[in-house]
């Protein structure tokens, strides 16, 4: 049988809209792995919230996290790849967020490797549920004000909660500053209610990019790669792979993009399609 290459989004592909995994799922994505096919999937969460979702399939190959800024490897530990965003321009942008009245979650890997998440007292809801939903994570730290001085921190994302018409403002501001000179997703919220997340990082820190470093890593060509999505950060990750999948649940702007439609994320679409190619 020939080798599959895959990568699944998470949230609203792979996870079903209760941000959980079925026993299907996991059955067929074992017996994939199991089989010698090289399964792995792109997510913006990071690698400890993406594992509380998943963690049960036995994951060998390197995950896409942070919509791209970053790619992990679960069997040594490490980092292999990521693409960070110079400490000028972060601080720039939380200068110019503050101008908007809006302070951001900032993701960051220390001189270890590991992962730090600064931010300010929180004062919003969708901050607030952001950080209620990651108890315990002891990467999040708070500071009496955000500014970034430490040379040896790489700067991953910065990560802005809020209504629409609070952020939308702001938005608008970084395009006409910024340009492609920053990579810029500003979507409605998976799970938390009327609100909107706005990231900024580098402009090669998207899931397509990733997706051509991936492809390197586990040595395919980007063609022979099938890729699952529903939303706006999957679009790059379909404009270079091979085969792209949407779910029946997905962005009208993706769907047009894909190849094939499948059954939703509540209907386990994703493990239903692989499993006819095993």
């Amino acid at each position: 049988m020939q080798k599959l290459y895959i990568l699944t989004d998470l949230d609203g592909t792979l996870l079903r809209s209760s941000s959980l995994l079925s026993d299907f799922s996991k059955e067929v994505f074992t017996a994939a792995l199991e089989a010698g096919h090289v399964v792995s999937y792109a997510t913006a969460r990071s690698y400890i919230s993406s594992q509380t979702k998943v963690s049960t399939i036995p994951w060998q190959f390197p995950i896409i996290l942070y919509n791209g800024a970053l790619i992990f490897d679960p069997l040594s530990q490490a980092t292999v790849g990521g693409a960070w965003l110079s400490h000028d321009i972060t601080n720039e942008v939380i200068s110019l967020g503050k101008s908007f009245d809006q302070v951001p979650f900032l993701f960051l890997l220390d001189e270890n490797q590991h992962e730090l998440v600064l931010h300010e007292p929180l004062r919003r809801i969708g901050e607030q549920g952001f950080y209620d939903s990651r108890p315990n994570d002891r990467r999040f730290h708070e500071m009496p004000l955000l500014h970034l001085n430490h040379l040896d921190k790489k700067v991953m994302i910065l990560t802005y909660i809020g209504a629409y018409e609070d952020l939308k403002p702001f938005y608008d501001a970084l395009k006409l500053h910024y340009g492609t000179n920053i990579y810029i997703h500003f979507s409605l919220d998976t799970y938390l209610q009327d609100q909107y997340f706005l990231e900024v990082s580098d402009p090669l820190a998207n899931k397509g990019a990733a997706t051509l470093r991936w492809a390197e890593l586990v040595g395919c060509l980007p063609e022979q790669i099938i890729v699952f999505g529903d939303n706006f950060n999957d679009i790059e990750m379909f404009e270079v792979a091979g085969t792209t999948i949407a779910m029946s649940n997905a962005r009208t702007e993706l769907k047009e993009k894909a190849d094939s439609l499948i059954v939703s994320n509540d209907e386990d679409g994703v493990a239903h399609y692989i499993q006819t190619l095993l």
